[in-house]
């Protein structure tokens, strides 16, 4: 069932004091996403130096009559993260599902994408599921017989940790069935200055975006971070193959969450957010680690984004 909002209100404060009692404090990504956070990020893809969304979309515009040929007719799209207003579209007009099932933690920022998926296929049922994906849910039971193709664009995958993202993709397989399909963003490994540039703009909507989670935190979990003493840091992991996001500490300081006590010296930081790279052997591992047989990749003309479809990997005594 999803989390009604005083549970995830708690699963929040968990994970934040859980977190920020840590060596090296760091709090679960999906916490940057309430309503504020998400209209951030839609801002965020529309920046010049935010390429990963205008790639994947000409891609998408590119593969969808193949991808219409591999996925069956009246199948149901799950859509993991409250749809995009410029990549959903494409893939429901290409398709024709017979239903649409968006899922997110945000239920008002979910409320009105399905809305306007809902005003631009008025003959497409939508069923919109308010829940945290990262955990296990109950599809609606509307669309138990149909075929599912789950949508995951974005290289969302890339924000979790090799272990957390495997879970995640068992998690989907499990939610979806031994049938399913999954069509799946990923980024790809590329020159480290456009990396850097993507997830630090000169415009600062990104700096916004992730100072929003230290407001989110002061506002709803009785936090006095002081704001004005941390600054937006991204920096490029070589180790680990990833972009990563901080709140640095300008000079030290000392506040309280939901009357805890933590601090942080000058130059310290609360790790907020990851964002894996990969290329084919590390894409495929994941995926078949995770329950995923992958059947077809795209990649655009530059090899700066990927797109796969895969189907769930079916037992080895399955007949």
């Amino acid at each position: 069932m999803p989390e009604a909002p005083d549970d995830q209100t708690e699963a929040f404060r968990r994970d934040v004091l859980a977190g920020l009692a840590e060596p090296i404090p760091a709090i679960p990504a999906r916490w940057l996403y309430d309503r504020t956070g998400s209209e951030l990020f839609d801002a965020i893809t529309r920046l010049p130096e935010y390429y990963p969304t205008k790639t994947e979309t000409a891609l998408l515009h590119k593969i969808m009559p193949e991808v219409a040929v591999l996925v069956p007719k009246g199948s149901a799209v799950v859509e993991f993260g409250a749809g995009s207003a410029t990549k959903t579209p494409i893939l429901l007009k290409a398709i024709a599902p017979a239903a649409y099932v968006p899922v997110d933690i945000s239920g008002d920022y979910l409320q009105d994408s399905a809305a306007v998926v809902d005003d631009a296929f008025s003959k497409l049922a939508v069923y919109p599921v308010v829940a945290d994906f990262v955990r296990p849910f109950d599809l609606p039971e509307e669309i138990s017989n149909l075929p599912k193709l789950g949508f995951f664009p974005g290289s969302t995958i890339g924000n979790m940790v090799a272990r957390t993202a495997v879970d995640l993709l068992r998690s989907m397989r499990e939610t979806l069935g031994g049938d399913a399909q999954l069509l799946i963003g990923m980024d790809l490994v590329k020159d480290v200055a456009a990396l850097e540039a993507a997830y630090d703009d000169s415009q600062g909507v990104t700096a916004e975006f992730n100072l929003n989670l230290a407001r989110r935190i002061n506002r709803e979990l009785g936090g006095t971070i002081p704001l004005d003493k941390l600054r937006h840091v991204a920096r490029w992991n070589d180790t680990y193959a990833r972009i990563e996001m901080h709140l640095e500490a300008t000079e030290p300081i000392e506040f309280e969450v939901s009357g805890r006590s933590f601090s942080l010296a000058r130059g310290e930081t609360i790790h907020t957010e990851n964002s894996h790279k990969f290329d084919r052997r590390s894409q495929y591992t994941l995926l078949l680690a995770g329950g995923w047989t992958p059947v077809e990749r795209w990649l655009d003309s530059a090899e700066r984004f990927s797109l796969i479809l895969a189907e769930a990997t079916r037992p080895r005594n399955a007949p």
